[in-house]
């Protein structure tokens, strides 16, 4: 099942408390090869899912920027890296540089983006359910899946694949 943006919050929402139970069984017996199942399911998914198609992630979150990422994207800009934070950058609650406004300022209308060579480490690993040590991820795995599509069928699928 591929949702559309427009029924993924609310089919996000319905799945909330069973994906939160799934995660807290997951977390008490968790396979040893935890890592290399949900690789797999990611790297399937992103066979069929062309991020260009859906740029969601883009137009409503911001991703944490890290001060490399501030200084590689200020570089690439041509612009000093206090004058890349005072134009692009806030501090959020806990204190991480996120974008000022959303949609994300890099993002073009064909959803690709004017700074993917240099993008944020966040961006390049989005929805980071590709990473080692996935269940350290659960909260945010959650998150996106109010987000991102392929998220939510890459958690739909896991929860196939190993029932708990």
């Amino acid at each position: 099942m591929k949702p559309s943006l427009e029924e993924l919050g609310e089919l996000s929402k319905e799945k909330l408390v069973e994906n939160k139970k799934y995660f807290q069984r997951l977390k008490k017996r968790t396979p040893k090869n935890l890592d290399v199942i949900v690789r797999e399911i990611h790297d399937k998914e992103f066979e069929r899912t062309d991020c260009l198609d859906c740029g969601n992630c883009c137009k409503t979150t911001s991703p944490i920027f890290t001060d490399k990422d501030i200084a590689r994207i200020a570089k690439h800009l041509k612009m000093k890296i206090t004058n890349f934070i005072a134009s692009y950058l806030d501090r959020d609650e806990d204190d991480f540089y996120v974008l000022k406004e959303s949609p994300c300022t890099f993002l073009d209308t064909d959803n690709s983006c004017f700074i993917y060579d240099v993008r944020p480490k966040a961006c390049s690993e989005y929805p980071h359910t590709n990473r080692r040590k996935f269940i350290q991820l659960a909260e945010l795995t959650i998150k996106n899946t109010e987000v991102c599509p392929a998220a939510y069928n890459i958690l739909e699928t896991l929860k196939e694949k190993l029932p708990k």
